[in-house]
């Protein structure tokens, strides 16, 4: 009974451990994965190196992103950190009258 009472205090750190760290940790890494494999054309991102960019293509494991107007660069996929919106590309100068 004695070696049980001893090795308790172990198994509560560990548990506290996979349940604070582990598990967290998972469920970001599963979001992150589902966002990147969501991506679209159209959609203006943002790489983990802090590049926003325009979605012009997407392949299986890269992406053509335009971030300037003429200037595409192909990335990985799992360089995109971020979705942040749709772009309203419109086909003639807007009107604000």
């Amino acid at each position: 009974m004695n070696d049980l009472a001893a090795l308790l205090p172990l198994v509560a750190i560990l548990a506290l451990f996979w349940f604070m760290v582990v598990r967290p940790q998972q469920r970001r890494q599963r979001e992150v994965t589902a966002l990147q494999n969501s991506i679209e054309v159209g959609q203006r991102v943002m790489m983990s190196s802090g590049i926003y960019g325009t979605i012009r293509s997407v392949t299986d494991d890269t992406a053509r992103l335009e971030i300037a107007p003429g200037t595409e660069i192909e990335i990985a996929r799992a360089a995109i950190a971020r979705v942040d919106s749709p772009t309203a590309e419109t086909d003639g100068p807007v009107d604000d009258a």
